[in-house]
């Protein structure tokens, strides 16, 4: 009997993560329809990459960085301190609008940020994953839009 409860309430905990991640073409499409596509300078390619590493294609993820003293919103993992509401809200939105899987809001601050000195180096993790890969074209192998 405890083992089916616990296994039952797994189960309510698995299911919900999951539904939020899109496919890796659904998330160019959208990025590419947001135009981020060599915005900057930056290829669609960089983008996905760094959707992959910050959230893993789930555009409500959060992250809460207690030693960084922040929270990563959707799926560029936006940082609540410098960005959005809960911070000195550059972008002028809501951290929880960061979390809408149409990702409009998500875009245009991502657009913000990227316009900064540091480019796309204002993520670690494109810095580290993405930056000075030597395929990232495999990121929209398959896709069309």
């Amino acid at each position: 009997m405890k083992a089916s409860v616990v296994l039952s309430l797994i189960g309510y905990l698995v299911v919900p993560s999951g539904a939020a991640v899109m496919a890796r073409c659904r998330v160019a499409k959208k990025l590419y329809e947001g135009g981020l596509d060599n915005f900057e300078g930056y290829s669609l390619e960089n983008w996905v990459c760094l959707a992959y590493f910050e959230s893993k294609f789930n555009p409500m993820a959060i992250y809460e960085n207690l030693p960084g003293g922040y929270t990563g919103y959707g799926l560029f993992q936006i940082r609540s301190h410098d960005w959005c509401d809960r911070g000195k809200n550059r972008c002028h939105v809501s951290c929880s609008a960061l979390l809408n899987p149409n990702l409009k809001k998500t875009i245009e601050c991502a657009k913000r940020i990227v316009k900064g000195k540091e480019g796309m180096g204002a993520w670690p993790s494109w810095s580290l994953n993405c930056r000075l890969a030597d395929n990232l074209e495999r990121w929209l192998d398959g896709c069309r839009f």
